[in-house]
This record gives C-alpha cells, structure tokens and sequence, in this order.
C-alpha cells in the first residue's frame, strides 16, 4: 500500500470516529435531559446539569430559534449562560414540575470535516410531556447542531440549536403508567 491509500484510509477512520462520537455526545444529552433522570448514580439535578455542562465546550451557545422557540428558550452564550438555562428546568423551579419526558431521535445527518476536528449534526426529535397538574404535550423540533474536538481528546457541543416542528397538546393523564424514578438510578 502506498503512503497515499494509507494516509486516505486515516482520515477516513478519523472522520467515521468522529461521527461516531458525535452520535454518541447527542445521544447522552438526550438521554441526560429526560426525565425522570435515567443517568446511574447520578444523585440529582444538580449533579445531572453538571453531567450535562461536561459536553459542552466553553464557548458553546444554546438556543431556541423560530416563531415558537425565540420568546421561549431564548438564547444562552457561553458555559455559564448554559448552565443557568439548565438550572431553570430542573430543581423545583418550574411550576407545573415537569414530571416525565423522553426524547425519541430521528432523521439524522452528520457531517464531518475533512481534518476531523470540527462536525456538523441535525435530527429530528420527538418528545412526550407529563407536568404534575396533569397536563401533556407533544413536542417536536429540529436540532441544528455544531461540535468540536477538543484539547482534551472528547467531542463537545460548539452549538446546540432547536426549532419548533409542532407542540401538540395531549389528553390530561394521557400516560396511564410512567415511572417516578427512573430505575436505572438504582445500584
């Protein structure tokens, strides 16, 4: 094999690595934002923003865009800013609680660098909602994202962008059955 082939055969593993790893830092933050929490071990929603905060690079930028999203998420610039956006959602400080959601991912598309150190994402989500007055939503939005490798060799949001597909409202108590605690938590 020449030098050539192999130094294309690299940067094709770098770049499938990089997906890979993209698909992965979307996922746990999906995962991380449902609720209740299924994180193992993770003690509360303090620690749970903390788990969250971890995959975002300092100068990131969260922000909800479109005639829905603008008035309501607004837009957060930097790790502080973020956090602070986060620390809205959960710890008692919404009334209603939100009290269970789950994110459903869908329609991806990825797309990395040449050099591997910077990518591009966007998915479709879906995600039911239940708040303790017994309300319910359906929510659906597209997530434009951004992602960087970073010094210390792990992949972090750079942005993370929503837009509202549709908030359809869902029959009072529409979920019959759904878990106060999540039991992957459990040792």
């Amino acid at each position: 094999m020449t030098e050539a082939i192999i130094a294309k055969l690299e940067n094709r593993i770098a770049r499938l690595e990089a997906e890979a790893e993209v698909r992965r830092l979307q996922s746990r933050y999906m995962f991380l934002c449902d609720t209740p929490n299924p994180e193992f071990g993770c003690a509360d929603d303090a620690q749970r923003i903390d788990l969250i905060m971890a995959l975002f690079a300092p100068e990131a930028v969260w922000e909800g865009v479109g005639e829905y999203y603008d008035g309501q998420f607004g837009k957060a610039d930097g790790w502080d800013a973020i956090k602070a956006h986060f620390e809205g959602f959960w710890g008692g400080k919404t009334d209603p609680a939100l009290i269970m959601n789950c994110h459903y991912l869908t329609s991806e598309q990825i797309r990395v660098a040449d050099d591997a150190l910077t990518a591009e994402g966007n998915w479709v989500h879906m995600q039911p909602w239940l708040f303790s007055d017994g309300k319910a939503l359906l929510r659906s939005s597209r997530l434009f994202n951004k992602y960087r490798l970073c010094d210390d060799g792990k992949w972090r949001f750079t942005q993370n962008r929503t837009e509202n597909v549709f908030i359809a409202p869902l029959p009072a108590k529409w979920a019959s059955d759904y878990p106060s605690k999540s039991l992957l938590m459990k040792p």
